[in-house]
């Protein structure tokens, strides 16, 4: 894209470096197929254990490889500026970068049962069936592909018109996440950064103790802002209008026609991508607002959420993959604007590294709490109680910070 401008009288030239990397998405949907002439050519040589390596490239991908570009290549550093703002929202390009993730999808979850259930896979080189260590990649990097598929669901759900929002459900149904389009648009922006919050990580909580908590606390919170809504109409909540049963209705279709075509034996598959690809959304909630919060005005209502109230990161790589969502302070600043036009806010605390490092360390609590809690605490000048803290730990933590607390 190139956009004139005119500052101070002069005319100056605007390009959106970005524009054509955002096809670099579309690796995550497409990698299973990618994939395939490797292991085809691993067990002409004969390595037929190794030719079911590649078959975790979702995992490869997701802890190895962006993390390593992320460093090599770095921060973005280019926001656009006011003059090109709405002429970038209406280039229709960034939105079909979007939609084109969903096809892929699917064809990629298909792949996936096939291979997870195929008796004769002699195409591929194999001697029958794929053995465990090849299926539970697979199902590992379809999860994978399911929820980076609930990120451009987010994308999608956030934004008025009817397509796309009909687009975002239909992205959550082979995770089976479709409770997210409602708690997330209508839960989570209204609460974020708040103890009342289910997906607003607190400073001490653990990944492992977040998860069961956000999971269910996001799925009472679906259903209760539905069926208010619902009430408001003089409906039941069981009408099928209901965002949250039609969405699960996708996912019950959709892995219902593939249990009719590729058996029970597909049983698994469903199970392990659709857990793992929640967590992977869940892990991400973890790290995006760890141990912020919005403090309370007199008048017992929070204030307005702002770029504090956000852990940001402006790590390209990992970016194009997300569609911006590292730039997650502007993105609760102006919840409907596209991701093309996120920028990398002023006064939000910086995460130490992208998204695609930090996943993993989630996963083991010292490590994070080592990497962020002094975050936190600098964050709030030294005054821990200003942070959202978890209650089983907050005597403990106030009690080692108090000094600096008081």
């Amino acid at each position: 894209m190139t956009t004139q401008i005119h500052p101070d009288g002069d005319v100056a030239v605007w390009r959106d470096k970005k524009r054509y990397l955002w096809l670099l998405g579309l690796v995550v949907p497409t990698m299973l197929f990618l994939i395939l002439p490797i292991v085809w050519g691993l067990n002409r040589l004969g390595w037929h254990t190794g030719s079911q390596l590649p078959f975790w490239i979702g995992p490869i991908l997701l802890y190895v490889l962006l993390p390593t570009l992320d460093l090599w290549v770095g921060s973005d550093g280019q926001n656009p500026p006011d003059e090109v703002m709405q002429e970038l929202e209406n280039d229709r390009f960034y939105r079909y970068s979007v939609y084109a993730y969903i096809p892929f999808q699917y064809a990629s979850t298909i792949l996936g049962a096939y291979l997870f259930t195929a008796s004769d896979l002699s195409w591929l080189g194999f001697d029958g069936s794929l053995g465990w260590l090849g299926k539970i990649g697979v199902a590992m990097t379809v999860g994978v592909v399911g929820g980076v598929g609930i990120n451009t669901a987010h994308e999608l759900g956030h934004k008025r018109d009817e397509l796309e929002r009909w687009l975002s459900k239909i992205t959550l149904a082979p995770v089976c996440y479709g409770h997210f389009y409602i708690e997330h648009n209508r839960g989570h922006h209204v609460r974020v950064a708040t103890p009342e919050d289910p997906a607003s990580s607190r400073f001490g909580e653990t990944f492992w103790e977040f998860l069961p908590r956000t999971v269910f606390g996001s799925l009472r919170s679906a259903w209760s802002l539905e069926a208010q809504r619902l009430r408001r109409l003089n409906k039941s909540p069981w009408h099928l209008s209901n965002d949250v049963l039609n969405a699960w209705l996708m996912s019950v279709v959709f892995w219902a026609v593939l249990l009719a075509v590729f058996g029970p034996a597909l049983i698994p598959l469903l199970i392990i991508q659709a857990i793992y690809g929640a967590s992977l959304l869940e892990s991400v909630n973890y790290l995006e607002h760890y141990g912020l919060v919005r403090q309370k005005l007199d008048n017992g209502r929070y204030e307005r959420c702002t770029p504090q109230h956000s852990w940001n990161s402006d790590h390209m790589v990992t970016n194009l993959f997300l569609y911006h969502l590292q730039r997650h302070s502007d993105h609760h600043a102006n919840p409907t604007r596209r991701y093309q036009t996120l920028r990398s806010m002023e006064g939000s605390p910086n995460l130490p590294a992208g998204y695609g490092s930090l996943i993993a360390v989630t996963y083991f609590p010292p490590v994070w709490r080592r990497l962020m809690d002094h975050r936190v605490l600098e964050h709030y000048d030294g005054d821990i109680t200003r942070a959202n803290i978890h209650p089983r730990v907050r005597g403990k933590v106030l009690a080692r910070y108090g000094a600096v607390a008081a």
